[in-house]
């Protein structure tokens, strides 16, 4: 999906907007020299009234033109954005008459400009998606003075664009190359094992101990002797990644929410599985299951596509819900990416892994808090910063005391900082392939 301004001729589109028509400073300068004037050289009334009257009819005019002033902008393409990744942005503008007093491009809060506005006829900036989700990006906004310099109109020229800021995917894939060129041959080498699988090999001649089955009629008629299709194991297997979207993931960790976070680390983990050839698919839950798809080859994008736009929900987080959703399935890699900083929520998953443990592979990741680590290695500055300290030292040993019980319940169980979170995904998933645990 690509979002544009595109360009925006005002004589063919007729989508402007002009707001905000008044005097500049140059007319309070102009009126005060009046002012000073008259008290200095005693005007009598007469000539001070042509006076005050000529410099009204100068504004009004001023005033008309601007407001008149006939504007063309053209603007840069913004396609879809990874979060916190730079984008180069261009504004031009073209006026017929007048001049540019500030060319300004408003923003919301979830997409970063800079520069944002200038007082010259083009603006380049670079804007950068600080939170995921499809955006609107309002018109430029261009305040033009008249000919006389004494009044300015602002107009806003073109229509809004679109800009949608998916998770870090670029990053995942760079991650994945790296990956690549590390990797030693051996290491590269895909063994398929043969048997009585359903992941198709290859055709060679048939022999007496070959299920007739699996003759290939064709290749058997087009050679002129009996062929059979040969059959490798599916030694690819499923991922699953559950994705808590309850009131804990929407705290923040370096100034991202834990729901940013863990959505990056997920395009990390989920392009790792594509280039094993596993299939990807996700269920994001929060009271009750909010998105779900299914395990797919290469399905990373959809994946990242499917989660995007997903923002936390003021409830607890069902555990119990969402290990039901993937209970029945076959055996797969269920990666659970959530919280556990609430000692109330850390039980209720405790309760319900059994539910999953008995034949699915469980894999926790969580982003190490560092506020808690700062808390606790700081030195403190009064009483408050020693309550604080204590508070931190029980939260993060609880947290340590629910890994110990899940590992010691056969979960894998990744924790790390949040730049280093999705590596770790990646780490602790390719262990688990080498030890054939799926």
């Amino acid at each position: 999906m690509v979002s544009t301004t595109g360009s925006f001729p005002v004589a063919n589109q007729g989508v402007r907007q002009r707001s905000g028509t008044r005097p500049s400073r140059w007319t309070a300068f102009a009126l005060g020299a009046v002012a000073l004037v008259t008290v200095v050289l005693h005007l009598p009334p007469a000539v001070v009234i042509v006076l005050c009257g000529l410099g009204a009819g100068c504004v009004t005019t001023d005033m008309v033109l601007a407001f008149r002033t006939r504007v063309r902008i053209e603007c840069g393409d913004l396609p879809t954005m990874a979060r916190h990744v730079p984008h180069p942005y261009g504004i031009a503008a073209e006026l017929d008459g007048g001049h540019i007093a500030r060319l300004r491009q408003p923003s919301p809060p979830e997409l970063g400009i800079e520069p944002a506005e200038t007082q010259r006829d083009d603006l380049d900036c670079i804007v950068v998606g600080l939170h995921r989700g499809v955006h609107v990006l309002p018109p430029p906004v261009i305040r033009i003075g008249g000919p006389l310099g004494l009044a300015t109109c602002d107009h806003t020229v073109g229509s809004p664009a679109t800009v949608m800021v998916l998770p870090d995917l670029p990053r995942a894939r760079r991650l994945a190359a790296l990956r690549r060129l590390n990797r030693s041959p051996e290491e590269g080498k895909v063994r398929s094992r043969l048997g009585l699988g359903t992941e198709f090999e290859s055709i060679r001649e048939y022999s007496a101990d070959d299920d007739i089955r699996q003759v290939n009629w064709l290749a058997t008629a087009r050679i002129g002797r009996p062929m059979t299709n040969q059959y490798r194991i599916d030694d690819n297997r499923d991922l699953v990644c559950l994705v808590d979207s309850g009131r804990l993931m929407a705290s923040p960790v370096a100034g991202s929410t834990r729901l940013d976070v863990a959505l990056d680390a997920l395009a990390v983990l989920a392009v790792a599985a594509d280039e094993a050839g596993d299939r990807v698919g996700t269920v994001a839950f929060a009271g009750d299951i909010v998105r779900q798809l299914e395990p797919r080859r290469r399905g990373a994008d959809q994946v990242v596509r499917a989660l995007f736009d997903l923002e936390p929900i003021e409830v607890e987080a069902d555990y119990d819900r969402a290990f039901q959703t993937v209970a029945g399935r076959k055996r797969s890699l269920i990666a659970l990416f959530t919280d556990l900083v609430d000692p109330a929520a850390a039980r209720t998953l405790l309760s319900v892994v059994p539910i999953l443990v008995r034949h699915h592979v469980i894999m926790v990741v969580s982003c190490r808090d560092l506020d808690l680590q700062d808390a606790i290695t700081e030195s403190p500055d009064g009483v408050r910063d020693v309550l604080r300290a204590a508070i931190a030292l029980d939260l993060l040993v609880a947290r340590r005391r629910t890994y110990a019980l899940l590992r010691r319940m056969g979960v894998v169980v990744v924790e790390a900082d949040p730049q280093s979170l999705g590596p770790a995904c990646v780490s602790a998933y390719t262990g688990i392939k080498s030890a054939g645990r799926l």
